[in-house]
Parts: C-alpha cells; sequence; structure tokens
C-alpha cells in the first residue's frame, strides 16, 4: 500500500481558499485522474473518476475501495481508496510563494495515480471576503470582478502533482 497525496498549486490574483465547491472532504466531488499500473507501467487511456461517496467492494475481503479496476494490458488488478480529512485549500499565501496545497489523499494498492484533471466545480474567496462559487476550471483559468474590492480575481497557471506520504 502507498498513500499519494493530491498537491495542488495555481497563482491566485486577489483570491485565497481555492477548493472544491463542497470542500475538500465533498462526497459528491468527483477526482480525476489517470492510473498506472505499477506492474507494467501502463498509463490509462482515459481519466478515472472517484468519488468519496461512492464505494464499491473488494473481491475476496470484506472492505470497500473507491475503485477497483484491472490493468488492461497486464490484467492486474488495483485499487484506489480515497482517505478523507488530510486536505486544505489552496491560500494566497501558498501561491505568493509557489507552495503546493494537499487537496485529498489516496491509499493505493497496485496503481499509481497520474495526471490529475481539473474537472467540476471550485469555489474560492476574494483577500476583500467576496465569495465566488460554480468556478470551472476546466479550461485552466478563471477571471471575474469584485466589486466590493473593485478588483480583478483570477485563478492561473493551475499544477497538480501526486506525492507519497507515509
Amino acid at each position: 500500500m502507498v498513500n499519494f497525496q493530491l498537491m495542488i498549486t495555481a497563482e491566485l490574483e486577489n483570491l485565497t481558499h481555492l477548493q472544491p465547491q463542497n470542500g475538500c472532504d465533498d462526497p459528491d466531488f468527483s477526482y480525476f485522474f489517470k492510473v498506472k499500473c505499477g506492474r507494467c507501467g501502463e498509463v490509462s487511456q482515459k481519466e478515472t473518476c472517484v468519488t468519496l461517496g461512492e464505494t464499491v467492494p473488494i473481491p475476496n475481503s470484506r472492505g470497500t475501495t473507491n475503485l477497483h479496476q484491472k490493468c488492461k494490458f497486464c490484467e492486474r488488478e488495483g485499487t484506489v481508496t480515497m482517505v478523507p480529512g488530510r486536505g486544505r485549500p489552496l491560500t494566497h499565501e501558498d501561491s505568493e510563494t509557489g507552495k503546493y496545497a494537499p487537496l485529498m489523499l489516496f491509499d493505493c494498492r497496485g496503481y499509481e495515480p497520474v495526471d490529475f484533471a481539473f474537472r467540476g466545480l471550485w469555489k474560492a474567496e476574494s483577500l476583500e471576503g467576496m465569495k465566488f462559487e460554480d468556478i470551472d476550471l476546466s479550461t485552466g483559468e478563471f477571471s471575474e470582478y469584485d466589486e466590493k474590492a473593485e478588483l480583478p480575481v483570477m485563478i492561473s497557471n493551475l499544477k497538480a502533482t501526486f506525492t507519497v506520504v507515509k
């Protein structure tokens, strides 16, 4: 078993607290990424979708997981199980210093997550406290105007990586 922490960063202009619409542990938020087989190294052609609120039984076990599938190349079975409570929003301070924020932890057996896609709805707030919801980051950026502060707000240069954690 290897734990992979999804880490995100972005350039946040006059914004802070970037996170999925209902928080990092939203049971309905879907995380999209490709998986790499731990045996043969084959990377899935399509993105895999895992959601905290959706589980499937693990064959020959009493446990459940968020994803169970076979590698199409070598047929090795693997699982990806989400571990809530280990993520936090990306802050303006993180963005200014080039730091990554942990978003979600994945317990992976037989697979390694790669190539996270910023899909779904996100939220952030301006430095003056104005809330921006239903943000679509699938195009790679977001821009709007904070009427309260009379400043433009923007999210750009989105980056994500998976790091091994103990």
